[in-house]
């Protein structure tokens, strides 16, 4: 198909020698509309109606968040018209992005998440060795440091509760913790269900289909009452530890159907070559087996990972305000009530950005590893 393209698009010669360029309608922006939007009468149609619909919603639209909108000042009394008041989200920006926590200490929340990106810089740039070592590095040193700045209590720093966490950042923090767990712990599962032991693989079919069968909320709320009735008394877990947990083993048990689903793809003449060599099954499926199955599902993998992050809204529901939840508390209140429009498209936008990241992340990886096999 791209020749026949090729050979429409590429210029001519005349009988005197002189090139002819390809008409306008089979080259440039004309062709891709006609290729595109009105290449059928139905397609047409579908162009037609799509293009009203964007007429009656997208002037009023713009009317209201931007032309009509008021920017500055610090109250309510600022709003005037029938715009949006993005002074709400001005004047609660740091609250959403920190929750409660002392507006003297987010420097060091700040200094965490500024560490964090300097280490992962490396890690995307391709001239860049070793950079298992700097991983595994981040895996073990940069959870320490970041718990002591996040939490405090060594090195002169103040105590700040978890009860004091929120906003954006409590939302990024249950959102990565879940994310480095769920993985490797689903792919454990992943191959505890295709172990040969009984016992093993009846243990991680029933947790796999126990956590897949109930909803977030209720591990959640599990986690969060249920767990200190079964604790020996005196013995007490922070509530968001507590979160952190069910939402890693929630997500661990998604995450290893989809893994299970990669490694059921690999030809079993992959395990037989894999034998033969002599490789033991740890290396049989470190070397050759996980990293072809894992290759395969990563778009399963990256939307396992996109729904874990959007489901840590949940855990308002145990008393934790994430960004989201931050949100609706200044909703009550009473000097901006009214103004929740705002609030909820500013919450959604930043869902938004971190899921079209990873998405847009994931079909980069995609692409780097193709090797031909794709259909």
């Amino acid at each position: 198909m791209a020749d026949v393209h090729a050979q429409v698009a590429a210029p001519r010669t005349t009988g005197r020698g002189e090139t002819l360029r390809p008409p306008i309608t089979q080259i440039g922006l004309l062709a891709w509309v006609r290729q595109n939007l009105f290449s059928s009468p139905f397609n047409t149609i579908l162009t037609l109606l799509c293009l009203w619909l964007l007429y009656l919603s997208v002037p009023p639209l713009v009317q209201w968040a931007i032309l009509d909108a008021n920017f500055v000042g610090d109250s309510r009394e600022d709003c005037v018209g029938g715009g949006a008041c993005w002074v709400f989200v001005k004047a609660r920006f740091g609250q959403f992005i920190y929750g409660f926590y002392p507006i003297s200490e987010r420097w060091r929340v700040n200094t965490a998440f500024v560490i964090l990106i300097l280490g992962l810089t490396p890690l995307f740039l391709p001239r860049v060795r070793h950079k298992i070592a700097i991983a595994g590095a981040l895996l073990i040193v940069y959870p320490v440091i970041a718990y002591y700045l996040f939490h405090g209590g060594a090195f002169g720093l103040r105590v700040v509760e978890t009860s004091l966490w929120g906003g954006l950042f409590l939302t990024l923090v249950i959102a990565g913790v879940g994310i480095v767990a769920s993985l490797p712990l689903g792919i454990l599962f992943a191959l505890g269900r295709r172990s040969e032991m009984p016992i093993v693989r009846a243990v991680c079919i029933t947790f796999i289909e126990v956590m897949r069968g109930v909803p977030l909320i209720t591990i959640l709320f599990m986690a969060s009452v249920m767990l200190p009735l079964f604790l020996p008394e005196g013995v007490n877990f922070d509530k968001l530890l507590r979160a952190l947990v069910g939402v890693a083993l929630f997500s661990a048990a998604y995450m290893a159907e989809v893994v299970r689903g990669g490694l059921q793809a690999i030809p079993k003449g992959q395990y037989e070559a894999a034998q033969a060599l002599g490789l033991s099954f740890w290396k049989m499926m470190g070397l050759i087996v996980l990293p072809q199955a894992l290759k395969i599902v990563i778009p399963g993998i990256v939307n396992t990972l996109i729904g874990l992050f959007k489901d840590t809204t949940l855990v308002l529901i145990i008393g934790l305000f994430d960004l989201l939840g931050i949100v609706q508390a200044a909703l009550t209140d009473a000097s901006w009530i009214g103004f929740a429009t705002e609030g909820y498209i500013f919450a959604a936008f930043g869902f938004w950005v971190f899921c079209f990241g990873m998405s847009r992340y994931s079909m980069h990886v995609e692409r780097k590893l193709h090797t031909g096999h794709t259909r």
